[in-house]
């Protein structure tokens, strides 16, 4: 038996293999539980996420940072309208060396994998273990919540996003590609460093398109894409199986209680067009280090008060993301005419808009946090 725990985590995704990082570095005995994805041991996962400026430092402080053929920089943004709008932003603008950075999951996991390994304040575990603070890193299905008694309250869209990778005839170009069309939602984002030629698919489509495409032989689906992007990267195909699952916005009613805390999609779901799910999950974890390190000394770890400093702290910044994505995707959803005239008239007068269009750009981005600033000394 080691030494007792301080902090058990529950959910070694990467939310919770970042925070358990986070957290070892305040020398906390941190435990980490695994749990099963649900995939075989012959499928990949095809997701990629877009994570941004914070996220991408915060990883690379922790050394779990995947190299340059796994993180993609974007040095430009186009989204399309279904009449004609378009905005489009465009990293030497903004002075920045990257808007974003495309980053494969099974490559950045394995790098918070090979950190926590080399890191022993932190013990894998395959079970729970008493601790002063259990956090719930388990993703929008945790079985953990109503253990709490924690209402998660779902929103669910006629929707489910498609997700495969393809390979392109032309090259990216490292620029990101989205298109807003009939209710849906298409996203090819780029992989494979600056010179390559493949995406990442995220298809938000809805319900009654979703069994079609997937059930589908893959040249039809690849002639529907090539369709839906206009040729934008030439031929494309299929180089992955496509996985698919349903989208929803979703708020727990409360995130922490007296030893207990939520995190990342455990608390909050939002819709995945402005790609800011994991940004928003790996905020919470650095939120929540940094209650946990500026604690008073007569502070336990539990504190229901001091775990609700890290919920006010990040509920406002989610709450507003959530309806942000529920709102565009709402204002695209709609059929008529109309509604067409008045969403593409408002994409063109963002394009123009100057200052509007740089504060978007850079909360997209992640507001410059401050750097966490460990003693290296239990309190």
């Amino acid at each position: 038996m080691g030494a007792p725990l301080d902090v058990c985590i529950r959910g070694a995704g990467i939310v919770g293999r970042t925070l358990a990082l986070l957290l070892a570095r305040d020398r906390l005995r941190v435990g980490l539980v695994e749990q099963p994805d649900g995939r075989t041991g012959s499928q990949s996962d095809v997701r990629a996420y877009a994570l941004n400026t914070a996220s991408a430092e915060l990883l690379q402080r922790l050394r779990a940072w995947p190299d340059e053929a796994h993180a993609t920089p974007v040095l430009g943004m186009a989204v399309q309208g279904d009449d004609g709008g378009q905005v489009r932003f465009n990293a030497a603008d903004e002075g920045v060396p990257a808007l974003a950075w495309i980053v494969e999951v099974e490559p950045l996991l394995a790098r918070l994998a090979e950190a926590v390994r080399f890191q022993p304040q932190v013990e894998p575990l395959q079970a729970p273990q008493a601790a002063a603070l259990t956090i719930v890193c388990e993703g929008r299905a945790a079985a953990t919540r109503a253990e709490f008694g924690v209402q998660f309250d779902v929103t669910s869209y006629p929707q489910r996003a498609i997700a495969a990778r393809l390979q392109c005839e032309n090259g990216h170009g490292q620029v990101a590609r989205q298109w807003f069309s009939d209710g849906d939602v298409l996203a090819l984002l780029p992989l494979g460093g600056p010179q390559g030629n493949s995406a990442a698919l995220v298809w938000s489509v809805q319900e009654a398109r979703a069994d079609e495409l997937l059930a589908m032989p893959a040249a039809e689906f690849e002639g529907r894409l090539q369709a839906a992007s206009g040729g934008a990267l030439g031929r494309m195909t299929l180089i992955s199986e496509r996985a698919a699952w349903p989208l929803q916005r979703a708020q727990a009613d409360r995130w922490c209680g007296p030893g207990w805390a939520l995190a990342g999609d455990a608390a909050h779901n939002v819709h995945p067009l402005a790609g800011q799910g994991l940004n928003l999950g790996l905020a919470d974890a650095r939120q929540l280090a940094d209650v946990l390190h500026a604690r008073e000394y007569w502070r336990g770890l539990g504190d229901a008060r001091l775990l609700r400093r890290y919920e006010r702290a990040r509920k406002a910044d989610v709450l507003a993301m959530g309806w942000a994505t529920d709102g565009l995707q709402q204002v695209f959803a709609q059929p008529a005419e109309a509604w067409a005239l008045l969403r593409n008239w408002g994409m063109r007068g963002f394009d123009r808009s100057g200052p509007l269009k740089h504060w978007a750009v850079r909360q997209a981005m992640g507001r410059a946090a401050p750097g966490l600033t460990w003693t290296g000394r239990r309190t």
